[in-house]
């Protein structure tokens, strides 16, 4: 028989580390990807301390083209099949983007678009199948233009819209489709992008493990959207109803301050 497991993509740290731990605390098999095989090891170690199963560990560069295909026929190989499926791997470069590499930039939306819709797709039918789940984390800047990160912004705002578009495809099939969407989170995440670390430690976010169990709440909940936090939920709201000018003047200036101009 087959093994029915979660996926978690960008597992090595930060949310997807976290994600991960819920899931396990909930009794779940699961299968960890990310570059770092290191980090996928001791984090599988330390889940298999408390877990029936050790977590398949399996490293991969998913901003690659043919990685979700290379990554199925893996999981094929240990007889597994995805039942729930969860899109963490991304980054962001903070920076005008004609002053960011191009090279990079292209990277980042192969990884944060591409890479998830082809990991969806490819993973649809087992999930179908099992009646089961998707998360896919975007971001709050999914809900506005960001000058200073522009195509980080523009990736997680596609993050959102297919997001909620399967969710109302699939809801027939009994599929639960979720969009994360965190404000600033302790993950990482600035270090990555270039940003000024001590801007970076100063913002008023929340923990990647609060973050992470707010998903696997929401997605166990049926909800197609959750942003964690009560103040990151209103600056949402008030981000689709400002005048757009408005916005996009509030959002350069806060990424002037993380050093991204």
């Amino acid at each position: 028989m087959s093994r029915g497991v979660v996926l978690v993509t960008g597992a090595s740290l930060g949310i997807g580390a976290e994600l991960a731990r819920v899931f396990a605390r909930k009794g779940y098999d699961l299968a960890l990807v990310a570059r770092s095989r290191e980090r996928l090891d001791a984090l599988a170690d330390e889940i298999a301390a408390t877990a029936a199963q050790r977590p398949l560990v399996f490293s991969a560069d998913l901003a690659r083209p043919g990685a979700a295909d290379d990554l199925a026929a893996r999981l094929a190989q240990a007889n597994a099949r995805v039942e729930i499926l969860v899109n963490n791997a991304g980054f962001g470069l903070i920076g005008p983007a004609g002053a960011l590499s191009r090279a990079e930039q292209v990277e980042m939306i192969d990884l944060n678009v591409r890479a998830l819709a082809d990991l969806t797709l490819a993973f649809l039918p087992d999930v179908r199948a099992a009646r089961g789940r998707i998360l896919n984390v975007a971001s709050i800047a999914a809900f506005l233009p960001g000058p200073g990160m522009a195509v980080y912004y523009a990736t997680k705002a596609f993050v959102l819209s297919f997001s909620e578009a399967l969710a109302h495809e699939l809801r027939a099939d009994g599929v639960g489709v979720t969009a994360l969407c965190p404000g600033p989170t302790a993950s990482g995440f600035f270090a990555r992008a270039g940003g000024d670390a001590k801007y970076a430690d100063s913002l008023p976010g929340l923990s990647a493990a609060r973050v992470a169990q707010a998903g696997y709440d929401a997605l166990m909940a049926g909800r197609r959207v959750v942003v964690p936090g009560l103040g990151f939920r209103a600056l949402a709201a008030l981000a689709r109803f400002a005048p757009r000018a408005l916005v996009m003047a509030v959002v350069g200036a806060v990424q002037t301050k993380r050093g991204g101009a």
